[in-house]
């Protein structure tokens, strides 16, 4: 699992940034929210700009250049406003009692990228530029400038050539960053870092609707999905598609079918949702879902938060939202919560709820909106 985060002159976060996912000595909800003494998803709240997503950007950034041929050589990624040319971010994982803990540092301008790898504090791979080696066989082995293509990670070279073969804590942690999945609730786009089926559509020709279903009957959503290509939608109406199949929607007390297209933005949303949700809850891995917020009633986004909590064993739920009626003590504990706020030449700040120390009976949602833990817009209003 995750355990830390730490990005330096990344995007809009121009000082050392560390995001923290290790349990505090709350609690409350440790039984569902905890797993091995760190917590099983973040909720990030602030402003619009406030650079929120990028902390999860930081994370998937990692799981592109692992697994998705993503180069590092991008300006972009550098703060938008600072000095240096060169930014850093370092990643904190426990696997079976085991930290790892792995750096990336890239000078864009000098186009020199350092890659660091500890097991336990041991180094089993560093990379300085065009040379490398690596002890993660067991014996020390040097690679040639030929070896090690300039622009592309180091470690994705020797998964790829190697598998981890013999080392089983490395195996089992690009399992777990495999089976993590990216989310865009607004654009309603996902990206899955295995081969998982997350794609609505992909998912339902794969799994057919019985998992979806199964998930509507169990919460007591009053409606089902069915995946065809011809249904009959009521008084006699019979829909039939020319390509393909299509979800339907149909509820416990209407005897219309809806087609997905005529269906509710909030219905599509889940819809598409769903698959990503399950992907990451069922294996164990991340699911960031950037504005988590769209298109879901609040007790709906409760629910998915609950279900995850209680059902997810080692697998953890990153969100950006702006839903405040989630910080609350009985859906996440303080040390779940970060706000992020953007002070104009210091970029982006952050705040984990817990440094204020919160009492579990205190309302989260006042204590934020009252600026105690910052994070808050100003606006100015006649």
């Amino acid at each position: 699992m995750l355990a830390q985060i730490v990005i330096e002159n990344f995007r809009s976060f121009k000082y050392r940034t560390v995001i923290d996912l290790t349990r505090t000595q709350y609690a409350a909800l440790a039984n569902t929210n905890t797993h091995e003494g760190i917590v099983k998803g973040l909720a990030f709240v602030g402003g619009n700009a406030s650079g929120k997503s990028n902390i999860l950007l930081a994370i998937r950034l990692l799981l592109d250049l692992l697994f998705k041929e993503r180069e590092i050589d991008n300006p972009m990624f550098l703060c938008f406003f600072g000095d240096s040319k060169e930014f850093s971010i370092e990643y904190t994982f426990k696997i079976d009692d085991v930290e790892i803990k792995y750096t990336i540092r890239n000078n864009v301008m000098k186009k020199i990228l350092t890659e660091r790898l500890l097991l336990d504090n041991d180094e089993v791979l560093v990379r300085m530029g065009s040379g490398a080696e690596s002890e993660i066989s067991g014996s020390k082995k040097l690679y040639s400038e030929k070896e090690v293509a300039p622009t592309t990670l180091f470690l994705r070279t020797i998964f790829f050539n190697t598998g981890f073969a013999g080392n089983e804590i490395l195996k089992k942690w690009f399992r777990f960053l495999q089976n993590s999945v990216y989310y865009n609730a607004f654009e309603r786009t996902s990206m899955a870092y295995g081969n998982q089926k997350v794609g609505a559509f992909s998912f339902l020709e794969e799994k057919g609707p019985e998992g979806i279903n199964k998930f509507f009957e169990k919460h007591g959503l009053h409606q089902r999905i069915e995946y065809a290509k011809e249904l009959e939608s009521g008084g006699g109406l019979r829909i039939s598609l020319d390509e393909g199949k299509m979800p339907f929607f149909k509820r416990e007390d209407c005897k219309i079918a809806i087609p997905y297209h005529e269906e509710s933005l909030g219905n599509q949303l889940l819809l598409h949702f769903l698959p990503c949700y399950f992907a990451t809850i069922d294996n164990s891995g991340m699911l960031l879902v950037d504005e988590f917020s769209s298109g879901f009633h609040n007790d709906l986004e409760t629910l998915l938060i609950k279900e995850w909590m209680k059902t997810a064993e080692a697998s953890q739920l990153l969100i950006v939202t702006h839903s405040t009626n989630l910080l609350s003590t009985a859906l996440l504990r303080p040390d779940q919560i970060y706000s992020v706020s953007f002070v104009n030449g210091e970029g982006s700040r952050v705040k984990r709820f817990s440094e204020e120390g919160p009492r579990v009976a205190q309302n989260l949602e006042k204590m934020y909106r009252s600026g105690i833990f910052g994070g808050v817009p100003e606006y100015v209003q006649d």
